[in-house]
């Protein structure tokens, strides 16, 4: 059995709020057979993040969306269209892409009050 190449599943990013599942869908079918396609949404608000995966039926029809529909308007916006990248694998610390998992808050210089005297810099003043 051959191992299906994972180009089929293609990223769109740059989503107008109002784009659904559906419109993705119908302007991806004209370029061929859409397998899947999903908005990504918040779980708490459901609202659209802006991004979202449109899988086609073979790698030629993926090619074809990536040539055809990057750059092209969906409801307002030009979208963006590229081959989805597997999944980074994550460590189970929940630190998302802000400060690179470093602690928030605390720390040195975590605190706005600069009623400590000195720089307050830690001897960061080179920038």
């Amino acid at each position: 059995m051959e191992v299906p190449h994972m180009a089929t599943k293609l990223f769109i990013g740059s989503l107008a709020w109002a784009t659904t599942d559906e419109s993705l869908s119908a302007l991806f079918s004209q370029v061929g057979t859409v397998t899947s396609a999903r908005v990504i949404t918040d779980r708490a608000t459901g609202r659209s993040k802006g991004f979202g995966f449109v899988e086609m039926s073979t790698d030629e029809e993926a090619q074809k969306a990536v040539a055809e529909l990057n750059g092209k308007d969906l409801d307002g916006r030009a979208i963006v269209v590229n081959e989805a990248r597997p999944m980074e694998p994550r460590d189970n610390s929940r630190s998302g892409g802000f400060g690179g998992g470093r602690p928030q808050g605390g720390g040195y210089g975590g605190s706005r009050d600069n009623s400590r005297g000195g720089s307050g810099s830690y001897g960061r003043s080179s920038y």
